[in-house]
């Protein structure tokens, strides 16, 4: 069954844990240290049930019902939250963690955006039931059919998730939209009857206009902050330390980078790591060490990345 539609046409570049340059990059995020912590607790159970099972043999005996209600939820995450907020990031790179928890290989499917197809009659629908029929198929031969045991799992991961899954309740969405959702519904069920050790998780900006039969279906919601002024110390400071300013500099970026009275938001994760300390790095670049009053009025004048202007009901 559908077979004649390729990977390559449903998934970029599937990523295959454990690897060292994922670890790298999870643990280069900072300030999200409860979400990693959930998040890889949440996809164990999902695609090794087993060893939650284990766990409550050997803690909790008599607490198998409540178990196995835990391990039938459907296997679909959802990370909610602003823009920059390292919701992609950590999707990219949280199955090395869970691959070296449970000692089994993961492999990652990130949903091309082609799957969302060009809007002829069928083509999203076909494509999701294809790139699903395909990890079901990849995810049943990593179970043991006897014992259960799994010897590896299935992360497909959907990106942008509110262009795919939108509510079905908007009055302006297109037939073929709104087949594409029943697809992707069906996907998520058929991934939880099959009992296979795959996972889904959706990445949005607007967690709102998701449909709200995939809401429901969600195992977990995670929501995503702007950082605190903690979470902006935490992961500008070894930067900081090491390009030799002062903890007084340290302060002032800190506290610059935060929200003001002409401004109710701060700056994101990425525009800490990605333009703030680049910035800093290459204004100094070739000609001399990053100076402290650079320092502060590079940071004094860089705006946030404003906030994404959810408008769905």
């Amino acid at each position: 069954m559908n077979s004649h539609i390729a990977p390559e046409d449903m998934f970029d570049s599937p990523i295959t844990y454990p690897d060292l340059h994922p670890r790298e990059r999870l643990a280069r995020l900072v300030g999200i240290d409860e979400q990693k912590t959930r998040l890889k607790k949440i996809l164990s159970v999902l695609v090794n049930p087993g060893a939650l099972r284990t766990w409550a043999s050997e803690y909790h005996p008599d607490a198998q019902h409540l178990v196995e209600k835990i391990v039938s939820r459907p296997p679909l995450i959802v990370l909610a939250g602003d823009v920059g907020s390292g919701k992609t990031e950590l999707a990219e790179t949280i199955g090395d963690a869970v691959a070296r928890q449970e000692d089994i290989g993961i492999t990652l499917y990130p949903l091309s955006l082609s799957t969302r197809g060009q809007g002829r009659v069928g083509e999203m629908t076909q494509l999701l039931s294809s790139a699903f029929h395909h990890i079901v198929a990849h995810a049943k031969k990593l179970k043991d059919s006897k014992g259960g045991r799994v010897r590896g799992g299935i992360i497909l991961l959907v990106d942008e998730a509110d262009a795919l899954a939108q509510s079905r309740e908007e009055a302006q969405m297109h037939h073929e939209d709104r087949a594409g959702v029943n697809a992707f519904i069906r996907g998520i069920d058929r991934i939880t009857n099959e009992r296979v050790p795959a996972a889904v998780i959706m990445c949005t900006n607007r967690l709102t206009a998701l449909d709200p039969a995939v809401r429901r279906r969600s195992a977990e919601i995670l929501v995503f902050e702007r950082p605190t002024a903690d979470q902006r110390r935490a992961l500008l400071e070894p930067a900081i330390t090491l390009l030799g300013l002062s903890s007084d500099d340290l302060q002032f970026l800190v506290d610059v980078t935060g929200p003001e009275a002409n401004r109710e938001y701060g700056f994101t994760f990425s525009d800490l790591s990605q333009r703030l300390l680049p910035t800093l790095v290459l204004d100094a670049y070739p000609d001399g060490p990053i100076s402290s009053d650079r320092a502060r009025k590079i940071a004094s004048g860089m705006i946030p990345t404003p906030p994404f202007q959810d408008n769905a009901r």
